[in-house]
């Protein structure tokens, strides 16, 4: 059973349909990218995958086990968070939050879990310093174990190398893709950057009013969505 099923739905923004009769699946082991210009309706499918807007029609259907708090989510970074006076440890830590329940104060288990998530991101020699202080990739790392400590199934990050140098975004994206391949962790990525972040993906959801696409990379490559924002360049793998 997948892990996510949207079915045929329709999502609205102050009650301005956005998304139109939309169906796609993500199986476990997927690495989704959702790609899309401006307005095409990506931010508020992220909300209808998180739960915090219902669709108009249709239904999102959560399947083998998972729970929408259970999908670790990285959302955009804002300037404000790029100073948030913290140090890394703590940010990581915050995102144990969902899973604390009602213990006012973060125990072992909690603590164990941002230690290990530090480690898999390879940012321990970082763990005591000041968030803010942080290049913009090593602060993505942060964020990105921050969103490991919700989950250990899926991921749905939000833009993660928006801003980031050449050399930042190519690291990033192969952190992704190991999370993806060696921890089997299941990832929906948010992308503007089509023609990389299609290079590290499995599936390809593209949103735009003259048609949406839902398939396979090596389909994508092969559809008029890609040929129109691909170009010549889709032709090769």
């Amino acid at each position: 059973m997948a892990l996510i099923s949207c079915e045929n739905i329709c999502l609205a923004y102050d009650d301005k349909e956005v998304i139109s009769d939309l169906s796609f699946q993500v199986n476990r082991g997927d690495m989704l990218c959702i790609v899309g210009e401006n307005g095409s309706g990506k931010t508020t499918l992220i909300k209808g995958l998180l739960g915090l807007i219902s669709p108009v029609k249709g239904k999102i259907v959560m399947g083998d086990g998972l729970r929408q708090k259970e999908i670790g989510y990285m959302p955009q970074q804002t300037m404000a968070q790029k100073d948030f006076p913290a140090s890394v440890f703590e940010i990581v830590l915050s995102g144990c939050l969902a899973s604390r329940g009602l213990k006012p104060f973060y125990g072992k288990k909690e603590k164990t879990a941002a230690l290990e998530n530090i480690k898999k991101l390879g940012i321990e020699n970082l763990k005591n310093r000041c968030y803010h202080e942080l290049s913009g990739g090593q602060q993505q790392r942060v964020l990105l174990a921050r969103a490991l400590c919700a989950t250990k199934t899926i991921l749905l990050l939000d833009e993660p190398v928006a801003a980031l140098d050449p050399v930042a975004t190519d690291e990033l994206y192969h952190v992704i893709e190991d999370l993806n391949k060696k921890e089997k962790i299941t990832v929906i990525m948010v992308s503007h950057d089509i023609k990389c972040s299609i290079g590290h993906s499995t599936h390809v959801l593209h949103l735009q009013d003259e048609g949406t696409f839902f398939g396979t990379v090596a389909e994508y490559k092969k559809s008029s969505q890609a040929k129109r924002f691909l170009g010549g360049c889709c032709d090769h793998d």
